[in-house]
């Protein structure tokens, strides 16, 4: 089984739920973020500074390598997927992280091949600080979509 790598339609989804910031700015977490969620250092490689910006073409580049992460934590499961459903675990663990991943009944039922079951369980995840958010619940609709989409 080969490792896949995101599609241009994945990437482009999870763009547009991370949303484009051309100027750095600080998250509500506090943390210096500029492009697409991107965080650390800038386009130059340097440490990222409040004056810095980015084209979105940069920033798709920054998405790109972010995501990288992401994509060895879903291909190191060695599920057998389609490229619909990579893109769509892969929006799932840039989001919710490779732990909750790793340890989540989604991953359970997809290694239990209920992959119906495995669909249903993104919806399950809507929530931050113990409230469902609108925002993530459009995104978890998307992801479960995408995955149940022939490819």
């Amino acid at each position: 089984m080969s490792d896949l790598s995101i599609s241009k339609k994945g990437l482009s989804m999870i763009a547009g739920f991370e949303s484009f910031a051309p100027k750095a700015y600080y998250c509500p977490a506090g943390v210096l973020t500029i492009g697409y969620g991107h965080t650390g250092t800038n386009v130059q490689g340097q440490a990222l500074q409040e004056s810095d910006t980015v084209t979105q073409e940069q920033a798709m580049q920054l998405l790109n390598e972010d995501i990288l992460w992401a994509e060895k934590a879903v291909n190191k499961q060695s599920l057998e997927l389609s490229q619909n459903q990579f893109d769509a675990l892969v929006s799932f663990v840039f989001n919710v992280g490779a732990n909750a991943f790793a340890h989540s009944t989604l991953l359970k039922k997809l290694k239990a091949g209920d992959f119906e079951g495995a669909a249903d369980e993104f919806l399950r995840w809507n929530k931050a600080g113990g409230k469902v958010l609108r925002g993530l619940t459009v995104r978890r609709e998307t992801e479960r979509k995408l995955f149940l989409a022939p490819s």
